[in-house]
């Protein structure tokens, strides 16, 4: 029988690389939320109806805007899942955003979440096969979606080729959906290494590769992986 620890978790982490277990968790989620909507509940169980795996939104914020302070963007959040980083991004003035995950429970709770928010849309879509026009965004940000999956087992050096192909592709359709203009850029926040992260953003004509350690100060470290347009 699993702990309270472990409860909700997969097997094994290959498991975090399947809709079966987000739909799974999202159901669960879901399932929470509805409670809440009508007892009163802790504070603590409040908070279990959202989740984020690293860093909190308020502390990517600043890197958000740093790097694209202009408010009236059009932003692509891919695999959204239950995060609570569009929200305060659409708090704090990005409210042109569209969110896809191709969890459709996970899409159905958000939307509902956040029906006082309308200018932000929740779409179920598989983020390597994006049915959106070509150019149609300023700016994309992954916040942990490719790691969940880079979680095969086996070398890490060397992972599967699925998982290769599934990471560029990612990548791939991040760049089409961009605008080719002028400060359009990609955003990879992770915990994942350089030496391990880097083969799937550079050798990409027109777009200028850069990263950096963003903290926090104590603890493992993460990292934001930037691709801009630059062609000229």
């Amino acid at each position: 029988m699993p702990s309270k620890a472990t409860e909700g978790l997969p097997d094994d982490n290959e498991g975090y690389g399947t809709r079966k277990y987000w739909e799974h968790r999202y159901t669960s989620s879901a399932s929470l939320h509805t409670k809440q909507l009508k007892t009163k509940l802790t504070t603590r169980e409040k908070q279990g109806t959202t989740f984020d795996w690293f860093l909190t939104p308020e502390y990517l914020l600043p890197f958000v805007s740093d790097l694209y302070p202009s408010k009236e963007s059009r932003v692509l959040m891919l695999g959204c899942g239950n995060s609570r980083l569009s929200e305060v991004m659409y708090d704090a003035g990005y409210q042109n955003i569209v969110n896809v995950d191709y969890s459709s429970t996970v899409i159905q709770d958000m939307s509902a979440r956040h029906i006082s928010r309308p200018q932000m849309t929740w779409y179920e879509m598989d983020v390597l096969n994006l049915q959106l026009e070509d150019g149609s965004f300023d700016l994309v940000i992954d916040k942990g979606t490719m790691d969940a999956m880079l979680t095969s087992k086996g070398d890490p050096w060397n992972p599967p080729q699925k998982d290769v192909d599934a990471c560029t592709k990612e990548v791939d359709e991040a760049l089409r959906v961009l605008k080719h203009s002028p400060g359009s850029k990609f955003l990879y926040f992770t915990f994942g290494q350089p030496h391990f992260r880097k083969r799937y953003m550079t050798n990409r004509p027109d777009w200028r590769f850069t990263y950096r350690e963003i903290g926090p100060p104590e603890g493992l470290a993460y990292f934001l992986y930037v691709l801009e347009y630059a062609s000229s």
